[in-house]
C-alpha cells in the first residue's frame, strides 16, 4: 500500500527469493541410497581388519576421560580427575595403559589409566606356548618399566617400584619371592609337556598422589605363574588404586561382611539426611566399659575396650559409696560411666560401610527399663547390648550384615543409705544370629489342566 501516493492505491512487486534451509529433490537416480547395507559385525577374524579401516580408537570405563587433543591453550599443570597418566616416551601420546575387556573377554592393551579413576578388569589372552618368552603383555618388565611423568608434559618422570611378587604354582599354592629382579618368562621343557614360567597372572598398580594433583610414587604388586601346553587362553587380572599422599588408609571391619573379631563400625548423625561422622580411632567407634583387676569403676573410668563382632562379652565394676551424695547426681555418673563419652547412635550394616552411604547403617535403639516403684530414685547398674546379625548373600560365600541393635539400660531404686554402701555396675555385648534357614529351590512339579470336549463320552454318557 503506498499512503504517499494522491490517491492511495496498491503496488504489486513479484520477488523472487531463495531459502537455503529447503532442499528438494525432483527425482531420485542414486539407487544405493535407496536401501542400507548391513553393517559388518566384528568378531575375531576382522577386528584387526576394522580396527585399521576406521583409524584405531582407545578405551576407558570411564566416559569422564578427556581427549587427548593437544591444542593451542596453555598446558596443564597437574592431573584432573579422569585424565589419562602420561608416561616418558618418543611420543607425546604415551600413556599407563591397564589390558581390559572389550567386545568379548579377550584383553584390549591400549586402554590408557585414567587419574584417581579406580578400576579392576580380568580378561583373556589367547597365547601359543612356543612364543610366550616373546609375548610383552606376559612378561614382568613390560608392566614395571614405564616411567609415569608427576605432572602432565612435564620432564619430571616417577618410576615404577615393585612392591611384592608373588609365584602361584600349577597346584595354586602361591609364595613369596623375596631378592628377586626382573624375570621373564622361560620356555622349558618337562617330558612331552612344555612348560612356560615367570608369565604375569596378575597386576595391581597403587599410585600415591598429593592434594596438587602429582604424582608422588607409583608401586606395582605382581603375581606370577606357570603356563602350561594345554591351556591357550590365559587369565589375567589387573587393577589400580590411588591413595592420596600424607593419609593413612581407613581400615575395614570386613569386606563386605563384617569378620570375626574385628571392631564394630559405629558413629553419629548430627542432623537427618546428612551423612555419619566417625572418629578416626577405629578401636574406639562402640566400646564397653573395660573390667580391671580392683574391680573399682572410679579407678577404671575411662577405661574402655571395643566391641567386637561375633565376641560375647560381660564387664563390670564395683561402686563404693560413702556419706550421702545426691542421688540424680549419682545417676549422671553411673550412666556416663556405663555409655561412655560418646556412645553412638548408628552402626554399620556391613565391615566397609561408607560414611555418605546412610542406608548402608543401621540406627541404635536405646531402650530404659526401671522399676515401677513411685517417688525413687532410680539408679542405672547394667547396659545390655544386642546386636542382631544374619549371613547375606550366596550360600558358598555369605557375609555377615547387622540387621539390629538395641542397647538396654537397667535402672534399680536407690540402695539405702548407709555409712558405705556397694553397687554393682555391669555391661553385657550378645550377638544373635537370626539367619533365616536355608531352603532348597526345588520347582513345583508340572500340573496337567487339559479339558476334553463336551461330547467326549457320548453317547455313554
Amino acid at each position: 500500500m503506498n499512503l504517499t501516493a494522491d490517491p492511495p492505491h496498491r503496488d504489486f512487486k513479484l520477488i523472487d527469493q531463495i531459502n537455503p534451509s529447503i532442499f528438494c529433490i525432483h527425482i531420485s537416480n542414486y539407487k544405493p541410497a535407496l536401501s542400507f547395507a548391513n553393517p559388518e559385525v566384528p568378531d575375531e577374524n576382522n577386528f584387526d581388519r576394522l580396527m585399521r579401516t576406521s583409524g584405531g580408537f582407545t578405551l576407558s570405563a570411564e566416559s569422564a576421560v578427556p581427549s587427548t587433543a593437544t591444542s593451542d591453550g596453555p598446558q596443564p599443570t597437574k592431573y584432573e580427575y579422569g585424565a589419562p597418566l602420561q608416561t616418558a616416551g618418543a611420543s607425546s601420546g604415551s600413556f599407563l595403559k591397564l589390558p581390559s575387556p572389550l567386545t568379548s573377554s579377550l584383553c584390549a592393551d591400549q586402554n590408557p589409566a585414567a587419574f584417581l579413576v579406580s578400576q579392576a578388569f580380568e580378561c583373556s589372552r589367547r597365547v601359543d606356548i612356543e612364543q610366550c618368552e616373546g609375548m610383552e603383555a606376559l612378561s614382568m618388565a613390560h608392566y614395571s618399566s614405564p616411567a609415569i611423568l608427576r605432572v602432565p608434559n612435564s620432564t619430571t618422570q616417577v618410576s615404577i617400584k615393585i612392591q611384592s611378587v608373588m609365584y602361584r604354582s600349577l597346584n595354586h599354592t602361591l609364595t613369596q619371592l623375596e631378592g628377586h629382579g626382573v624375570l621373564r618368562p622361560s620356555l622349558v621343557s618337562t617330558g612331552q609337556d612344555r612348560l612356560c614360567s615367570n608369565v604375569v597372572l596378575q597386576v595391581k598398580y597403587s599410585l600415591l598422589y598429593t592434594a596438587t594433583g602429582q604424582i608422588h610414587e607409583a608401586g606395582l604388586s605382581l603375581v606370577l605363574g606357570t603356563l602350561s601346553s594345554a591351556v591357550s587362553l590365559l587369565q589375567q587380572k589387573f587393577e589400580i588404586h590411588f591413595i592420596q599422599h600424607g593419609t593413612k588408609p581407613v581400615p575395614l571391619s570386613g569386606n563386605p561382611g563384617y569378620r570375626v573379631g574385628l571392631p564394630l563400625a559405629a558413629g553419629f548423625q548430627p542432623q537427618k539426611g546428612s551423612g555419619i561422622i566417625q572418629t578416626t580411632n577405629r578401636q574406639g567407634q562402640f566400646t564397653i566399659l573395660r573390667s580391671t583387676s580392683q574391680q573399682d569403676c572410679l579407678a577404671s573410668e575411662g577405661l574402655r575396650t571395643p566391641v567386637l563382632f561375633g565376641y560375647n562379652v560381660q564387664s563390670g565394676c564395683q561402686l563404693r559409696l560413702t556419706g550421702t551424695i545426691p542421688c540424680g547426681l549419682l545417676a549422671q555418673k553411673v550412666q556416663d560411666l556405663l555409655r561412655g563419652q560418646a556412645f553412638p547412635n548408628y552402626v554399620a550394616a556391613f565391615g566397609n560401610s561408607r560414611a555418605q552411604d546412610v542406608h548402608d547403617w543401621v540406627p541404635v535403639h536405646f531402650v530404659t527399663y526401671s522399676s515401677n516403684m513411685k517417688g525413687s530414685c532410680q539408679l542405672p547398674v547394667a547396659l545390655g547390648i544386642e546386636v542382631k546379625w544374619t549371613k547375606y548373600g550366596s550360600l558358598l560365600n555369605p557375609q555377615a550384615r547387622i540387621v539390629n541393635v538395641t542397647a538396654q539400660l537397667v535402672s534399680v531404686p536407690e540402695p539405702l543409705p548407709g555409712p558405705e554402701r556397694t553397687v554393682v555396675i555391669s555391661t553385657a555385648v550378645t550377638f544373635v544370629d537370626v539367619s533365616a534357614p536355608a531352603e532348597a529351590g526345588f520347582r513345583a512339579p508340572p500340573t496337567i489342566n487339559a479339558r476334553l470336549p463336551f461330547s467326549f463320552f457320548f453317547p455313554f454318557v
